[in-house]
């Protein structure tokens, strides 16, 4: 029989999805992690895993979705968030720009899964299938053996719930909050989402009227997240917008890594900051280094972090700037402190074992 024959696209969805299988699972469960420092990998939009040197692993806004997948009707949800802000109707054409770099079904070792909000971008109904129906565990403060947490706030925490995972494995937050994990130690803080704000529960033609009305409550919608570990502080900002009062995070907070959502917000719409508001936050929380996410998904929210390296260049001497961005690609790993120092990330390049074995050439000179 020939190859071809037969051949379906089921068998080719299946040998091509998710695109780097299970090589990024294999690599994070291999990553010895050394004392004094955390190792993260970027899942993808703002998708952050965070592993220590107690071996706690951690997931937060960790997602597997898609974007648009068919033009269907033209039409966007008359209730959607981007058209609650600005009165858009014609589908928004965000198609998922990057590959899935890990496989939610495929990991082993996982400690609590966070959420800063409950934008379908930041939750996962495939991780939370795997981590409730495989029984995945972890240890508590007391070393007894209890099931996989899911943290976040009120609203994550009904979709969780929505999707069959038991209540009593969900852990509500609250800016203030702080929960222990292994050697991590999770501060929930004020969120600046305003996306958010402007979410209503249907995004039918039955959603809710807000015109006129006080917004919700954030801290039950979204909330940012510090993430405490021997290595150094970690600051997961979620999709927050700019606010001055991250100048108050960082007078309270010792912050060694930030994450900020950077993007190229499309004409009338206000969903991403960019470059000069990622080099703002990093000014006003005191962090050491920013590293800006979520511009690499979407489509029609793509944007070039090295402009806010060229920025960053223009501003840091005069406005002495006591951080610098560092530029990751998805999929890669970030070692803090170890890498404290780099600006950008290559992915690695292999072939350091070249000439350690017997060549296959007629002659040298080919080279």
């Amino acid at each position: 029989m020939a190859k071809i024959d037969g051949y379906t696209r089921e068998e080719w969805v299946k040998k091509t999805f998710p695109e780097w299988g299970s090589w990024l699972n294999e690599e994070i469960d291999a990553e010895e992690v050394k004392p004094g420092t955390v190792a993260m990998w970027w899942m993808g939009c703002v998708g952050l895993w965070v592993k220590t040197e107690g071996n706690t692993n951690i997931s937060i806004d960790m997602w597997c979705g898609n974007g648009k997948q068919t033009h269907g009707d033209g039409k966007m949800k008359p209730g959607h968030q981007m058209a609650n802000m600005c009165g858009g109707r014609k589908m928004q054409p965000n198609l998922r720009n990057v590959p899935f770099v890990i496989d939610p079904f495929a990991v082993k070792h996982l400690d609590a899964v966070l959420a800063t909000h409950y934008h379908h971008d930041h939750m996962s109904e495939e991780l939370a299938a795997h981590v409730v129906n495989d029984h995945l565990m972890t240890k508590d403060e007391n070393g007894k053996e209890i099931p996989v947490p899911f943290i976040g706030p009120k609203k994550s925490v009904e979709l969780w719930e929505s999707w069959g995972v038991p209540a009593d494995r969900c852990i509500t937050v609250k800016p203030g909050d702080v929960v222990k994990v292994g050697d991590i130690e999770i501060v929930a803080l004020d969120s600046f989402d305003r996306t958010c704000l402007v979410t209503t529960d249907s995004t039918g033609e039955d959603r809710e009227e807000l015109t006129g009305k006080l917004p919700d409550d954030m801290d039950e919608k979204a909330v940012n997240y510090l993430i405490k570990t021997s290595g150094g502080n970690i600051y997961h900002s979620g999709d927050s917008h700019y606010s001055i009062y991250y100048a108050k995070h960082g007078k309270d907070y010792d912050i060694d890594v930030a994450f900020g959502s950077y993007g190229e917000n499309p004409v009338g719409i206000q969903d991403k900051m960019t470059s000069i508001d990622i080099l703002r936050m990093a000014e006003a929380l005191k962090c050491k280094v920013v590293i800006p996410l979520h511009y690499d998904v979407w489509t029609n929210f793509a944007a070039d972090p090295n402009e806010i390296r060229f920025l960053y260049e223009y501003r840091k001497d005069r406005l002495e700037y006591k951080f610098h961005p560092f530029i990751w690609e998805v999929g890669g790993k970030y070692v803090y402190p170890t890498d404290k120092d780099k600006m950008a990330y290559h992915h690695p390049r292999g072939f350091e074992d070249c000439f350690e074995h017997p060549q296959n050439i007629p002659f040298r000179s080919l080279l």
